[in-house]
C-alpha cells in the first residue's frame, strides 16, 4: 500500500516522448506515478519510481481494472494525464471511415474511457485534476492529418465541457496544448491505406514540412513542465499552451480569416 499522504497520478502512453517526460517529472516532484503503455515489454520506464502497467485504452475492462488496481494499492487518484495517442497521415479522401474510427478510439474515446473510470473516485474525494494532452492541431487545421486534427478538436470540446461539469466537486479538467514537439510520434505515425495520385505532390510537401517542424520543435520536458504547472496551480487555467502554440493561438484568434488562410497556406506549402 502506498503512502496515502502522497499524491497519486496515472499517466497514459509513457513509453516515450511526452508521456515519459511527464511521468518522470511527476515522479521527481513526489507523486506516486502509475504509467501505462500498450506493451510494457516495449516501454522504457522513465524512472525507477514509476510503476508500469500494460494498458490498451481501447479496452473498457482493462481500463476499469487498472483504475481499480490503483485505488486498491494507493487508495486515491489525484491526477490523470491523458496522453496516449496515435497519429495518422493522409488526405481525408484517402482515409477510410474504419481508419478514422480506429484513430478516434485511441485518441478521443481512449481518453474518455480512462476519464470515466477515474471520475467517480475523484468526485467521491472531492478533488482531482484531469489533464488532456491536446495539440495546436486542436485549434488549427491540419491538411493531410485531418482525422488526427479532428480527434484533437474533439478533445477540446470534451475537456472544456467537462471542466464546467466537475468544478463543483473540486475537480478541474485542463488542456495542455503543445506545438511541434521533437518526439518519435512522426516516425511512428500510421498512414492511410489509400494513396490517390491527385494528392501526391502537395501531400509530400506538406508532410515533409510537418516532419521538419517536428524535428526542430520544442522538448517533451517543456510539455512536462506545463503539466506540472497545471497539476499544482491553486487556480489553474483551462489551457496551457507550450512553445509556438502561444503565438499560433493569437494568430488564429485575432488575424482576419482571409489573412490567416493566406498566412497558413504560405507557411505550409499547400500551393504549387
Amino acid at each position: 500500500m502506498s503512502d496515502t499522504s502522497q499524491k497519486v497520478a496515472i499517466v497514459t502512453g509513457v513509453s516515450s516522448g511526452i508521456g515519459a517526460a511527464v511521468a518522470e517529472r511527476l515522479d521527481t516532484e513526489g507523486y506516486t506515478v502509475y504509467g501505462t503503455s500498450r506493451k510494457v515489454t516495449e516501454a522504457l520506464p522513465p524512472s525507477a519510481g514509476v510503476t508500469m502497467r500494460a494498458l490498451d485504452v481501447r479496452d473498457d475492462k482493462a481500463v476499469r481494472d487498472l483504475v481499480d488496481e490503483v485505488m486498491g494499492d494507493a487508495g486515491r487518484i489525484d491526477l490523470l494525464v491523458n496522453n496516449a495517442g496515435s497519429q495518422l497521415v493522409g488526405a481525408i479522401e484517402e482515409t477510410s471511415l474504419e481508419e478514422a474510427k480506429e484513430l478516434f478510439d485511441v485518441n478521443f474515446f481512449g481518453a474518455a474511457r480512462v476519464t470515466a473510470a477515474v471520475l467517480p473516485h475523484m468526485r467521491a474525494a472531492r478533488r482531482g485534476r484531469i489533464i488532456f494532452i491536446g495539440s495546436v492541431l486542436g485549434f488549427l487545421p491540419a491538411p493531410f492529418m485531418g482525422i488526427y486534427s479532428a480527434t484533437k478538436h474533439a478533445l477540446e470540446g470534451y475537456a472544456e465541457s467537462l471542466d464546467h461539469e466537475v468544478r463543483p466537486f473540486g475537480i478541474r479538467s485542463i488542456l495542455v496544448e503543445p506545438s511541434f514537439t521533437a518526439t518519435r510520434l512522426v516516425k511512428n505515425q500510421g498512414e492511410a491505406s489509400q494513396r490517390l495520385p491527385a494528392y501526391a505532390a502537395v501531400r509530400g510537401r506538406m508532410l515533409q514540412k510537418f516532419a521538419e517542424e517536428t524535428e526542430r520543435g520544442g522538448s517533451a520536458e517543456d510539455v512536462a513542465a506545463a503539466v506540472l504547472e497545471a497539476a499544482s496551480a491553486s487556480t489553474p487555467k483551462l489551457r496551457y499552451r507550450v512553445g509556438q502554440a502561444k503565438s499560433l493561438s493569437r494568430l488564429r484568434r485575432f488575424v482576419p480569416e482571409r489573412l490567416f488562410d493566406k498566412t497558413f497556406r504560405g507557411r505550409f506549402p499547400l500551393d504549387a
